[in-house]
């Protein structure tokens, strides 16, 4: 599938996303989604639909660790998501927008 992206490589139109999307993203990664890495990625996807904008770290997190699990932390993320830039490569392959405080 031939995804329209923009220049840091998210989703033009986030209404397209689904799972075989979010693992084309994750390819970026060399990443292998798992059933837990699609429940962060839909509870990321809920955060943008219920506050209007991509979340930072810090609320990020909070959100997760309420609405997933309490175990979630920011190094589990870097570790299952392969990546120093958590709020922003989750957005990424939440097919949301990027966060406005990321560069």
């Amino acid at each position: 599938m031939n995804l329209e992206l923009d220049q840091d490589g998210h989703l033009l139109d986030y209404t397209i996303w689904n799972q075989e999307v979010a693992q084309q993203l994750a390819n970026t990664l060399d990443l292998q989604l798992t059933p837990w890495h699609f429940e962060i990625l839909h509870a990321v996807r809920q955060f943008y639909q219920q506050f209007g904008h991509s979340p930072a770290t810090r609320p990020l997190i909070k959100f997760l660790t309420k609405s997933v699990s309490p175990d979630i932390s920011n190094a589990v993320l870097q570790e299952q998501f392969k990546t120093g830039l958590v709020a922003r490569h989750l957005s990424r392959l939440a097919g949301i927008p990027k966060p406005a405080n990321c560069l």
